[in-house]
């Protein structure tokens, strides 16, 4: 790292690394680079050449070439699959980021100052719990809670609702009772990652328009939330990733049914893989899954760039 002393030359704050400090830092990273390329970037080639082949899992692969590509481009329920897609980034990054900020800015500039950090920590730590859960326990709870003789509907029609719906297999209703789960589970994590992001702000941006009579709606649109853009980006990023990504809540909720309405690339593509056994064709699917993801994360990370650099 340089600095610029008085007179605007260039100094070095430290001495050069030495060779022996160099090889200090790649025994750290060895390990970890050696989990990414036995975990994710074998696997990956490995999907990759499966995707040119018609496989059923079973004996040898026969080369296809580009087939399984050509007929991926005609998939209509492959096509369907990824639009479902699109409904997931609102459960997942676009409700839960935007909940998340608000939630964390009234935690932090309300509760917090009134109540002490203990009251705000808990209900953080509740915020953040279905984080935790496993998704399958959490799946199976959400499950008993939708079925149609499960808590919700024996609730409604106490209330009076003498025709509730069946939540998870309804074609109307399933997308959006699977969106309010991922909502539940994703609510979380934004929050956390905004409260402690909030910690960093200088507080006299909020005194000094505090005095100037500004409200709080007007100090969190025009402080809290431009402050706040890095963690907006991370947090709109992995979320989004994680949309494009998501198995394990339809899995167990709804197995993509009813019909296809909750079905999206990933199990999608697990139905090719061990429903149907054609692996060729899986194989090609998770392989388009992955660069809309990669081509997705090197936009936002540009976006990010040209923000910052604004």
């Amino acid at each position: 790292m340089t600095v610029f002393t008085a007179a605007g030359t260039r100094a070095r704050s430290g001495p050069p690394l030495s060779r022996a400090a160099r090889k200090g830092y790649l025994r750290y990273l060895a390990p970890g680079a050696l989990g990414f390329v036995i975990v994710v970037l074998v696997p990956f080639v490995m999907n990759i050449a499966i995707s040119f082949t018609d496989w059923s899992g079973i004996g040898a692969p026969s080369f296809a070439g580009l087939d399984n590509y050509r007929r991926l481009v005609g998939d209509e329920m492959f096509w369907s699959a990824f639009a479902n897609s699109i409904w997931f980034i609102v459960a997942m990054a676009i409700v839960p980021t935007a909940l998340g900020l608000v939630l964390a800015a009234g935690l932090f500039d309300y509760l917090e100052p009134r109540f002490g950090q203990r009251v705000s920590s808990a209900l953080r730590a509740g915020f953040y719990l279905p984080q935790v859960l496993p998704v399958a326990v959490a799946g199976i709870v959400w499950g008993w809670i939708l079925t149609p003789y499960g808590a919700l509907n024996t609730v409604l029609q106490k209330l009076g609702v003498t025709d509730p719906p069946n939540w998870l297999g309804d074609t109307a209703w399933a997308m959006p009772s699977v969106m309010l789960v991922l909502i539940w589970i994703q609510l979380g994590y934004g929050l956390v990652i905004f409260m402690a992001g909030m910690a960093r702000i200088d507080p006299q941006f909020h005194e000094a328009a505090e005095l100037d009579g500004a409200s709080w709606l007007t100090r969190f649109r025009h402080i809290t939330i431009p402050q706040m853009q890095p963690e907006i980006f991370v947090v709109l990023l992995t979320t989004t990733i994680a949309a494009l990504k998501v198995f394990g809540p339809v899995f167990v909720l709804t197995k993509g049914g009813p019909g296809n309405a909750t079905n999206v690339p990933s199990y999608y593509s697990y139905s090719n893989f061990f429903g149907t056994l054609q692996v060729g064709y899986g194989a090609a699917i998770a392989t388009a899954l992955t660069v809309v993801v990669i081509a997705l994360t090197a936009a936002f990370i540009k976006i990010q760039s040209r923000a910052e650099g604004a």
